[in-house]
């Protein structure tokens, strides 16, 4: 078992002591309603072959952090019927099925592989409802949790992939629907045909591109996942290194404390194929910043994305 260790002094004593290491330990947030989940999930991109194509170089490895994700207290996982293609949903079910009865697994549809590294829009309607029998038959599921647009379309109309997941949803193949690399105007448009539980973006402390978004979440109660939590930017990640540096931790640690502070819709999904990575990304449930130190991360100012 994983412990986070601290130290506390009194007078003339200092002594440790320790806990055992839990995502339930970084809050809990309800989507959509009904589901309860912890605020540290687990992205699975990672679990699939060197470019997000084809299977794992370690199967057993994938394998293996899987399940320890579920022990460490996780249950919220995030994927996609593109991972592998296919490969990270096949491998969900092979290390967790039959699965935990508070587990949700969220996935996604609407952009295809075509190669390593390489992806195709597709998100008509027709690619939507076979995608979704897909994830259903690969996960093993009669339902999906949580369904998410994987991007817009720029071929399709906006709304007519958004009415097919509708009535799959009335359809009772899914229960919520989410979005994914998506503006402020699809989810307002996408919430007047059917409501929307999550937005998952790319955002961090060094890529905040999406604040206001995420403002907007917070206001609906719209959970918001960030993804790829160390974005590249040299001085804020100067910043966030000096930190961990200090505290003597990763900087994924501060940089997933810092989003678990942002807001209390975040939900974190780090993602890795590496047990080890596993444990350090879910200590950050414990891990608290100085007001100081939060404030010198609050402090930087990114360039925009497209401009770094």
């Amino acid at each position: 078992m994983i412990y986070a260790t601290c130290i506390q002094e009194t007078p003339g004593i200092m002594t440790n002591t320790a806990t055992p290491i839990s995502a339930a330990q970084a809050g809990s947030l309800t989507i959509g309603g009904d589901m309860t989940v912890y605020r540290l999930g687990y992205g699975a991109m990672r679990i699939t072959g060197k470019g997000i194509w084809g299977p794992p170089e370690d199967p057993a490895g994938a394998l293996a952090t899987l399940r320890r994700a579920v022990e460490l207290g996780i249950n919220f996982i995030d994927t996609a019927d593109s991972y592998g293609p296919y490969i990270s949903e096949e491998l969900i079910a092979e290390a967790l099925y039959p699965y935990p009865k508070d587990l949700v697994i969220a996935t996604k549809g609407g952009w295809l592989r075509c190669g390593p590294g390489q992806w195709l829009h597709d998100a008509s309607p027709r690619q939507l409802e076979e995608a979704v029998s897909g994830s259903l038959r690969r996960l093993r599921l009669d339902r999906i949790d949580l369904y998410q647009l994987h991007v817009p379309d720029p071929a399709v109309s906006f709304d007519a992939s958004i009415e097919t997941l509708a009535r799959l949803r009335e359809q009772g193949k899914i229960r919520h629907i989410g979005l994914s690399n998506v503006t402020l105007e699809h989810v307002e448009r996408a919430r007047k045909i059917v409501p929307i539980v999550s937005v998952q973006n790319r955002y961090s402390f060094a890529d905040r591109e999406w604040d206001y978004l995420v403002n907007y979440c917070e206001s609906n109660n719209i959970a918001f996942l960030p993804w790829s939590p160390l974005a590249q930017n040299r001085q804020a990640n100067e910043v966030v290194e000096k930190i961990a540096a200090t505290r003597k931790v990763s900087p994924i640690v501060i940089s997933l404390a810092w989003l678990l502070r942002r807001s209390p819709v975040m939900l974190p999904i780090p993602g890795t194929s590496s047990v080890k990575h596993l444990e350090e990304d879910i200590s950050a449930a414990t891990f608290q910043l100085t007001e100081a130190e939060a404030d010198a991360l609050d402090s930087v100012v990114p360039a925009p994305f497209s401009l770094r």
